[in-house]
């Protein structure tokens, strides 16, 4: 029984050890001097302006959501499609399915303005 776990083991020691071989070596070899403008906080190459609790506007979570809606109907619509002789009917059903559900979140979106860049 323990044999059959042999692998994992030998796995994570390995993993282990060259994680903290790669570490070691990154500590001993990138000695640079760590200065105050080094260590100072940026945003994006600048100098935080505003205070980091400020409000997001709505729609950046719209566009997130339309972004998270192509992304799903990428990701399933694909492989799908190379197995759709497989699938028959029933993959066939289910996808429209999915693919209404889709259609109806990008229609919410749309009447939410999260198309409209002002």
């Amino acid at each position: 029984m323990l044999a059959n776990y042999a692998p994992i083991l030998i796995f994570l020691t390995i993993s282990t050890v060259l994680g903290l071989v790669l570490l070691g070596l990154g500590f001993a070899l990138g000695g640079g001097q760590k200065d105050a403008q080094k260590l100072s906080p940026y945003e994006c190459g600048f100098e935080a302006f505003e205070d980091t609790r400020m409000r997001f506007d709505v729609r950046y979570y719209l566009v997130a959501i339309l972004f998270i809606i192509f992304d799903l109907e990428i990701a399933f619509l694909f492989p799908w499609a190379v197995t759709l002789d497989q699938t028959g009917l029933f993959g066939l059903a289910a996808m429209g399915i999915f693919l209404i559900v889709l259609t109806v979140g990008f229609i919410y979106e749309w009447q939410k303005g999260a198309l409209e860049w002002d």
